[in-house]
């Protein structure tokens, strides 16, 4: 059974920074993808970025390009997603999912590509 588990979120001023984590627990496969996806009340969920463990590649939706990095800095499954330079419109709830990376698509980031998901983390940007 695979696990995923968020951590992180919280209130932060508008320019502030905030980091978040996921932690995929039971994955046996050889290479996975793992993503960050958010959903502000009244809209759909939308891909933030992701991480691809075969060759460690990143992807970023345009609106947090140069603001947000996605990282893996050690040989697991943990990713943390750095947001630095927040924006109110930045508020939402943040959702990490993992997946086989052969079953996702490197962008645009679908939620329906993945199956495993976590309980999701608030991120509220105001002053």
């Amino acid at each position: 059974q695979l696990h995923v588990v968020e951590s992180g979120g919280g209130l932060v001023q508008p320019g502030g920074s905030l980091r978040l984590s996921c932690e995929v627990s039971g994955f046996t496969e050889a290479y996975f993808a793992i993503a960050w996806f958010r959903q502000a009340p009244g809209k759909e969920r939308e891909g933030v970025s992701s991480f691809l463990s075969s060759d460690s590649r990143t992807y970023y939706a345009d609106s947090v390009k140069g603001r947000f990095t996605i990282s893996r800095p050690y040989a697991n499954t943990t990713v943390y997603l750095q947001m630095n330079s927040l924006k109110p419109e930045d508020t939402a709830t943040y959702y990490c999912a993992a997946e086989k990376e052969s079953r996702v698509r490197r962008l645009p980031l679908i939620p329906e590509d993945y199956n495993y998901w976590g309980q999701g983390t608030q991120v509220t940007v105001s002053s």
